[in-house]
């Protein structure tokens, strides 16, 4: 089943819908989304054919223009009174089937009934057509859908709102790097497959709409380190207890709840970040005040939030996974971001978005977390230490003496080569650093039974 339903009218943009379906193409796969013109096999009823596609989509992203609103109703034997009332129509068949909808305008058409809509059913993005094949915002835009798209998708196997400490179960695409097509230029492209996962999370509410989820990471064994820097030896075996980290590194909405919280130790900013956005990764955070908010959220909800330590981390980006990154040998810049044009191994360049992104825009690992490669670095709870010797293998954090001693950061950040975002590399920074390259997320120990 296609899960993804692009409804668009040719003679408002060929460009438009078309680079719309290849970018979606990119991030989800191809059987994710429905192509009237390879879906439909010759010889069948279309519009039959394209009524089932919609009956059974999990997404409709509605790429709005002036054809668009002019067109023919669903029957197709008259023009309805009120142009706008063709989108209402549509929309309102599709709401009532829970599916998503996600409204895309064409050169700022005025909607009348705009005003109307929930906040969830405003329109995402304005596009305007005329400029679209040397539009420098396209990916921006477009990072935003696939964003609100992969959040909805994963959602969509919950059950029934449960208490707060219920597990609930979510789906994901996880992705896997096949391998890459290199022509005689040395120009390329990455082949990728997937499959479908499943992890359970659970929620904790903060403050109105703004929730933070955790994942379950399952006890186990596995390796740490690597080769390839003398800071990542000896290569040894780690045992994980099961615990809980967060889907996505903590966002800078999850902050601001946060942070109007009691103080516990010390103060803090309600908006450090300097590339803004709710729905971006915090950053310009020291390792104090990632401390502080663990502190403040362990306080208002009387469970024990803390940062990981060094072996939970790596445990969790590798998700059973031996290669460079848990999606394989190299990196791609579909799959997380970083400064691409820069490449490891057998990669080829790719897009350099130069700032941060909305978390969960790329696909998940194992586990089921995101943005574990690239996007920002993310604290540990551990010191720095020069190499593994000497180092706890029970997953338990590994301090020094001097409390100002460096600190760990992990995963590699957007403005990083992709080296620097492998799952064993490690760095640090004094506890007081502040970047707009360095965020965190939280973890919580599982329950004692």
């Amino acid at each position: 089943m296609s899960r993804i339903f692009i409804s668009y009218r040719r003679r408002d943009s060929p460009w438009e819908s078309g680079r719309i379906y290849d970018y979606l193409k990119e991030r989800f796969g191809r059987d994710f989304i429905f192509k009237d013109v390879d879906d439909i096999d010759m010889g069948d009823d279309f519009r039959q054919a394209i009524n089932a596609a919609v009956g059974q989509c999990q997404v409709l992203l509605a790429v709005i223009g002036k054809d668009w609103l002019t067109a023919k109703d669903a029957v197709g034997n008259r023009r309805l009174d009120n142009p706008a009332d063709w989108v209402r129509l549509e929309i309102e068949a599709a709401l009532k089937r829970d599916v998503r909808v996600i409204p895309v305008l064409l050169d700022r058409v005025e909607m009348p009934w705009e005003s109307h809509l929930p906040e969830s059913l405003k329109p995402l993005v304005y596009r305007n057509a005329a400029r679209v094949r040397q539009d420098p915002d396209f990916d921006r835009d477009m990072d935003r859908v696939v964003g609100v798209i992969r959040r909805h998708l994963d959602t969509l196997t919950k059950v029934e709102e449960p208490l707060q400490e219920a597990a609930l179960t979510f789906e994901f695409d996880v992705v896997t790097i096949s391998g890459v097509e290199k022509d005689s230029a040395g120009k390329g492209e990455i082949k990728t497959r997937s499959r479908r996962g499943k992890a359970e999370y659970r929620r904790e509410k903060l403050s109105g709409s703004v929730s933070l989820d955790l994942v379950r990471i399952p006890q186990g064994e596995g390796m740490m380190g690597s080769e390839e820097d003398d800071r990542e030896q000896p290569v040894h075996a780690v045992k994980i207890a099961e615990f809980w980290m967060g889907k996505y590194p903590v966002t800078q909405a999850q902050w601001k709840a946060v942070a109007a919280l009691p103080k516990v130790q010390r103060d803090l900013d309600s908006d450090p970040s300097l590339l803004k956005g709710d729905d971006r990764p915090v950053e310009f955070v020291s390792w104090y005040n990632a401390v502080e908010f663990c502190q403040r959220l362990s306080q208002q909800t009387r469970q024990a939030y803390r940062l990981p330590s060094e072996a939970e981390w790596e445990y969790a980006c590798r998700a059973g996974t031996k290669t460079p990154f848990h999606f394989g040998e190299t990196l791609d810049s579909s799959l997380a971001n970083y400064h691409a044009e820069i490449t490891y191994g057998e990669g080829v360049k790719g897009e350099c978005r130069e700032q941060t992104t909305n978390v969960g825009l790329f696909s998940a690992n194992a586990f089921g977390l995101y943005d574990m490669h690239g996007g920002v670095w993310e604290w540990c709870a551990d010191c720095w230490h020069d190499s593994y010797r000497d180092a706890p293998t029970d997953g338990s954090v590994w301090l020094a003496n001097n409390s100002t001693d460096g600190r760990i950061v992990r995963g590699g950040s957007w403005f990083n080569n992709p080296r620097n975002c492998r799952s064993a590399f490690r760095d640090d920074g004094t506890p007081d650093d502040c970047s707009y390259a360095v965020g965190f997320r939280v973890s919580r120990s599982a329950p004692r039974t």
